[in-house]
């Protein structure tokens, strides 16, 4: 038996693949050259890979074209980008490009809102989706949003008092929705969620609070949100359910009522292995949606989404060197990389997420089990096990090879800069990499450029204190 890196991928995994392949023994992402862009800028190396977002986007749009199609369904399908997942203009930019509304989370996501504005990225049709536990902060900028046009802002009512704010302050007819408590799994700490309303609430707070002040404000959509994301089990079908069967009762007292809101959480691929029908599962959810309001004879709701892992998360890779090996027993070997996990790919370390990790040259070479460590002092700044197994397996170093072994990490895009913070202060002074974007100009060629430079030690001193 052959034991080289590339045996190893091909015994275990259908290998080429879609997005990655291997060319002259050098690693390729959706086509892009990794070797050149490591000779040009180095590492450690963020890059984010433009195209991806849109090839997301249309690809659920498609589906979920399709499941309309094929069920006969009678509302219409709103793609939401999660701006949370990540805020870059870059990258918000980008998926707007492609037909989609956003959903924000905070005060300062309507900022971003009126930037997009101003530089006529959007208009005041667009459907924004307002969630989260408002402060003062966020209804205020909510209701001057509504107050200067923008037709479709659809603040989600998180609490029972928060109608009261926007009564208030909004001088115009605006939509509400309204946030579903959902039930958490068994395995959660807590039974219900914190975020939305009780489920059995509801009914009794729109007769109470919104029912009869129809030339004010109107209900318009239920949300709901699972933490697990939508998978194919027991839990989702029967939240989902519920959320239906609750619609199906507020329409028959709430004509407005025409939408409903299923979150975000869709998986995207963190191992070679990944095998999630997204189709079967959009057919699924059209399918038990339309079939409730068929049972209580009402009408179809528009669908919402809110997707950001699934839009963005695919888009970018870090890469790293390997710069030292140390074999520190019988049974570990540690590969040093030129950077830190805790500061650059926080949920490795924070809920032990597994991103889809692969070599980018030496494939030709033995491999060996190893554990990966970042240079900071932290004894839990390692990487240890893949998705599809509970180790972590890379080719053998040359000796003295000029070249050094070079891993990425990929579909590292949603999270990890919202969660590190970006820029700013981190972990042993670890510093933030340099960040590359790739994108397609005018005439449909791949442009690489530099969007922030390695962060410098000047800068750090100056948030500190040292340098005025």
């Amino acid at each position: 038996m052959q034991n080289t890196y590339t045996d190893l991928v091909h015994q275990t995994f259908d290998f080429p693949q879609k997005d990655f392949n291997v060319e002259n023994g050098y690693l390729k992402f959706n086509g892009v050259d990794l070797k050149y862009l490591i000779e040009k800028y180095g590492t450690p190396l963020k890059i984010s890979y433009l195209p991806k977002i849109g090839s997301q986007i249309k690809q659920a749009k498609t589906m979920f074209a399709n499941a309309i199609k094929k069920h006969k369904y009678e509302g219409q399908y709103y793609y939401c980008y999660c701006t949370k997942s990540s805020h870059f203009s870059f990258v918000v930019e980008e998926a707007l490009k492609h037909g989609i509304h956003l959903e924000t989370s905070f005060a300062y996501d309507i900022e971003i809102i009126n930037k997009l504005y101003e530089r006529r990225k959007i208009n005041k049709e667009i459907h924004i989706i307002c969630n989260g536990y408002k402060q003062k902060s966020y209804t205020s900028r909510i209701a001057k949003l509504l107050n200067s046009g923008f037709k479709n802002v659809v603040p989600i009512l998180d609490n029972k008092d928060e109608l009261l704010a926007y009564k208030k302050s909004v001088k115009v007819p605006f939509k509400l929705g309204i946030r579903v408590a959902a039930e958490e799994e068994p395995t959660f700490p807590f039974y219900t969620s914190r975020l939305g309303i009780r489920a059995k609430d509801i009914l009794e707070f729109y007769v109470d609070n919104i029912e009869g002040y129809e030339d004010k404000f109107q209900l318009k959509m239920l949300h709901i949100f699972l933490n697990k994301g939508i998978k194919d089990d027991i839990y989702y079908w029967s939240e989902l359910n519920k959320v239906v069967n609750l619609y199906c009762q507020l329409k028959k007292i709430c004509p407005e009522l025409d939408s409903i809101n299923i979150g975000g959480g869709f998986p995207i691929k963190h191992s070679l292995g990944f095998d999630y029908d997204y189709q079967f599962m959009i057919n699924e959810i059209v399918g038990v949606i339309k079939a409730a309001c068929k049972k209580a004879k009402v009408p179809m709701p528009n669908i919402f989404t809110e997707f950001g892992s699934y839009t963005v998360g695919e888009s970018m890779a870090h890469i790293y060197s390997v710069i030292g090996e140390k074999v520190q027993n019988d049974r570990e070997c540690w590969y040093m990389i030129d950077s830190s996990f805790i500061t650059t790919l926080p949920d490795t370390w924070g809920i032990g997420e597994k991103f889809l990790m692969l070599p980018v040259n030496k494939w030709e070479n033995p491999y060996q089990r190893v554990v990966l460590g970042g240079i900071t002092c932290d004894s839990h700044d390692y990487y240890d096990s893949e998705e599809h197994i509970n180790e972590v397996f890379l080719p053998k170093l040359n000796g003295e090879s000029a070249e050094p072994l070079y891993v990425g990490f990929f579909h590292t895009g949603a999270y990890q800069d919202q969660i590190s913070g970006y820029g700013g202060i981190k972990h042993c002074m670890i510093p933030s990499p340099k960040h590359v974007i790739l994108e397609h100009d005018k005439n449909g060629k791949l442009i690489d450029w530099v969007y922030a430079k390695e962060q410098s030690a000047q800068s750090m001193l100056k948030l500190l204190g040292y340098i005025k």
